[in-house]
């Protein structure tokens, strides 16, 4: 069992910048797959960023790609989401997932195993 849990979600002007950080349980972080996701109101949830296990391979929404950053610190159990030039179609919840069986980074909600509460991310234009 892993407990994910997301924080610093706000609210930002466009064109500002946010950092939301996932903290997983346990000893074995280094052995997800972690994403992000979002969740904007009125849509469906939507693949935003994956890292793989070492953090030496990363994959990105289009919608976000040049904008965003995922990176993971394994000593730390953390993996984070840094958002620059934020628009305000980046309003959502915005949930971190673990995927532990395979190694590849998938895009699909069903391919995760875990998932936090969510943060909330406002972005006014």
């Amino acid at each position: 069992q892993v407990q994910l849990v997301e924080s610093g979600g706000g609210l930002v002007q466009a064109g500002e910048s946010l950092r939301l950080s996932c903290a997983a349980s346990g000893r074995t972080f280094n052995n997800y797959v972690m994403g992000w996701f979002r969740q904007g109101p009125g849509k469906e949830r939507e693949f935003v960023a994956g890292i793989n296990r070492s953090g030496g391979s990363t994959r990105y929404a289009d919608s976000v790609k040049g904008r965003f950053t995922i990176s993971r610190d394994n000593a730390k159990n953390t993996v984070y989401l840094q958002m620059n030039s934020l628009k305000p179609e980046d309003t959502a919840v915005y949930y971190c997932a673990s995927r532990s069986i395979f190694p590849s980074i998938s895009t699909t909600l069903s391919s995760y195993d875990y998932w936090g509460q969510g943060t909330q991310v406002t972005v006014s234009s």
